[in-house]
């Protein structure tokens, strides 16, 4: 694999937005390898102050394109997102993403179908961590959101679902009128799925 940026854009975003692309490149392994290729790439600008406010976007491969497909050459036709970062703001004075004329990009490719909302948390750990580690920290983050999120759903009242007063048959003590809830079921929980960025091949 490999990431091709154009400092002063490509196609309809020259001169007015940077582009990045991802490549895939033939190697020696590519006859026990999965084609097409199927994982999203993730690529994020990073924010060098400690605001943090990366810059992070990501595609899904179309399948069907031949830019994902087995490589027969010594590389495919690269594909990715033409209009990454607007120029404008990068050429600022101050701007926190070029410091000491230095970028830094990261490109990552999501084997595991992560959650859109854990972006963010997998792109503000320490790149210097072994990878195994920042895997660790991630599945950590993920079981941790889910959690946090409710359980159960409040329980409505419905002509099939009110209060039942049973009273008790009398005995030596003093007893008070019962009151039974029926408990509704909760329905699963909807996943949402990420909706991936379009993605327009180019042939930089």
């Amino acid at each position: 694999m490999r990431a091709r940026l154009y400092l002063n854009g490509d196609g309809n975003a020259r001169r007015t937005h940077m582009s990045l692309f991802f490549v895939l490149m033939r190697g020696p392994n590519d006859a026990i390898l999965k084609f097409p290729f199927n994982y999203k790439v993730t690529f994020c600008l990073y924010d060098q102050t400690p605001q943090q406010r990366h810059i992070i976007d990501s595609f899904r491969p179309d399948i069907k394109s031949n830019s994902f497909q087995r490589p027969r050459s010594e590389m495919n036709i690269a594909s990715g997102i033409p209009k990454f970062f607007p120029l404008a703001m990068i050429q600022q004075d101050g701007n926190p993403y070029v410091r000491d004329d230095t970028m830094f990009i990261k490109v990552m490719v999501d084997f595991g179908d992560m959650a859109k909302t854990l972006l963010p948390y997998a792109l503000s750990l320490n790149p210097g961590l072994p990878m195994h580690i920042q895997q660790l920290l991630i599945k950590q983050e993920a079981e941790r959101k889910a959690q946090q999120q409710p359980q159960t759903q409040p329980t409505q009242i419905s002509p099939t679902n009110r209060p039942l007063t049973l009273t008790l048959p009398p005995s030596s003590e003093t007893q008070l009128p019962q009151t039974i809830f029926n408990i509704m079921g909760t329905p699963n929980a909807s996943s949402t799925n990420d909706r991936p960025h379009d993605v327009n091949n180019t042939n930089p």
